[in-house]
């Protein structure tokens, strides 16, 4: 397996981009099948992705808090 921090920044930047786009993928596929469950996906998916995209940054902090409330 290929460990990420050998790679350059910029494909490092493009592996998780990509990891994340695909878990959020399987986390929507999750949800509408019933075979497998979908939030196994998508929370993991939405952390990573919330590095690259502000608003999804601010969804995970706000159920951040309300998992703590």
């Amino acid at each position: 397996m290929i460990e990420l921090r050998h790679l350059p920044a910029g494909l490092r930047n493009l592996a998780r981009l990509i990891t994340g786009i695909g878990l959020v993928v399987l986390g929507i596929l999750g949800l509408i099948l019933p075979i497998m469950p979908g939030w196994i996906f998508l929370i993991p998916g939405l952390i990573i992705l919330g590095d690259y995209f502000p608003p999804i940054k601010k969804l995970v902090a706000w159920a951040k808090r309300k998992a703590n409330a």
